[in-house]
């Protein structure tokens, strides 16, 4: 059946189409519509079951009332975990979510931008891979509201909330030295995105401080996670004088206890662990692994407030800010040196 249009909704009750537009969006007390009138649109209407077209309402009222957030991947559990803050938060304020994944793709990312600006969405909040420093300035140039979380563009000038991954990799790091373990690892994902980049320099800091030497394992992400256990494991096995790893993502830190598990080592007594991001199965593992943190709701409640305050008139091309915010060690036992204690006592 044909879905029904405001002209034929004004051909049925043989009104203009600019009375029933006026009605659905709610300005028929400004038009002056007799509330006879306004009854005989509502009660159609809803006889009917009419919803007005968003894209078609946005373009009259020029608000759509719809935020595209754009994730490495929905189905990580941290990017999960932040859409659902995002979405109920926006939501209470009258807003609409449209999640996308770009897989960090550059050419993705570039055309999921042109899909959100075809849906006239209000403001967008992306998690960016590298190379799309000219599509978001092009957003904020235009008056678009635009708020990047997780990493940052440095050429992009646009809002931004970021933990401190430096200091947070810094301080892991130096919670092991202080330990009393020499031969920390850092495992990590390839990239170039400036919160692991950001990680990698705050272990190496560490690190070079005490005179120590410095092990990077950088792994190419793959949906296959048998391949990246396997390079966990191939990598400890040739480096056997490794005594701790910093796990400088989730899925790497998943990933390695896996490796760690078919290898026989143990944790802490052969190898100590941290990793980035906690997770359900970091408390359910044993002994339970010491994380560091991101906070969670504060991240969602920051990017959404910043989103918000940029959608109100005259705050669009205000000065952009970077919001840097703090992580928690939850710390367990998979870091604490057995062997130091005991050489202590």
């Amino acid at each position: 059946m044909k879905k029904l249009s405001i002209a034929d909704i004004a051909n049925h009750l043989n009104v203009s189409k600019s009375t029933v537009s006026f009605v659905l969006n709610g300005r028929a007390e400004e038009k002056r519509i007799s509330k006879e009138l306004v009854s005989r649109v509502e009660k159609f209407v809803k006889e009917v079951g009419y919803t007005p077209s968003p894209i078609a309402r946005g373009l009259r009222t020029g608000k759509s009332n719809i935020i595209g957030l754009m994730v490495e991947s929905i189905s990580d559990p941290f990017f999960a975990n932040i859409a659902k803050l995002i979405e109920s938060r926006a939501y209470k304020k009258g807003y609409r979510i449209l999640y996308c994944s770009t897989d960090n793709d550059t050419e993705k990312t570039r055309a999921l931008i042109e899909v959100f600006r075809e849906r006239n969405v209000d403001g967008y909040i992306i998690s960016p891979p590298v190379g799309v420093e000219d599509e978001i300035n092009a957003l904020t140039k235009a008056g678009m509201p635009v708020v990047l979380f997780d990493r940052s563009l440095p050429n992009a000038g646009a809002d931004s909330v970021e933990i401190n991954n430096e200091s947070s990799a810094f301080n892991a790091t130096r919670l092991l030295i202080d330990q009393g373990f020499t031969n920390i690892a850092f495992i990590t994902f390839s990239s170039l995105l400036t919160q692991m980049s950001g990680r990698l320099s705050g272990y190496k800091s560490a690190i070079e401080q005490e005179g120590l030497g410095v092990n990077v394992l950088e792994i190419d992400y793959n949906p296959d996670e048998d391949s990246m256990i396997q390079t966990v494991s191939n990598y400890l096995s040739e480096n056997k004088h490794i005594d701790a790893v910093l796990f400088g993502a989730v899925q790497a830190g998943i990933c390695g206890l896996k490796a760690l598990t078919e290898l026989n080592l143990k944790i802490p007594e052969d190898v100590a662990v941290i990793s980035f991001d906690d997770h359900d199965v970091f408390k359910l593992f044993a002994p339970p692994i010491t994380a560091i943190s991101q906070p969670i709701e504060e991240i969602a409640g920051r990017i959404i407030s910043l989103l918000l305050e940029r959608l109100n008139p005259g705050q669009s091309h205000a000065v952009s800010q970077k919001i840097i915010l703090n992580t928690e060690f939850k710390l367990r036992r998979s870091h604490v040196n057995k062997r130091f204690l005991r050489k202590a006592e």
